[in-house]
């Protein structure tokens, strides 16, 4: 998702969309430190992104 600086935000409390993207920039430093992934949700899936980059569907099997 990207942000433009002087677009107005669609939340009632602003600062939310800027502390959203820090929490996940911080996921995505701790699973490279720990050689792990993180889970979220892209385009209405669940994925799983490794710290190399690689992006897998997350499979409930």
């Amino acid at each position: 998702m990207t942000y433009k600086i002087n677009e107005p935000s669609k939340r009632k409390f602003g600062w939310m969309d800027k502390w959203a993207k820090a929490t996940g920039d911080l996921a995505r430093i701790d699973a490279k430190v720990n050689n792990t992934y993180i889970i979220y949700e892209k385009e209405g899936e669940l994925v799983k992104e490794y710290p190399n980059g690689k992006i897998m569907p997350l499979n409930n099997d």
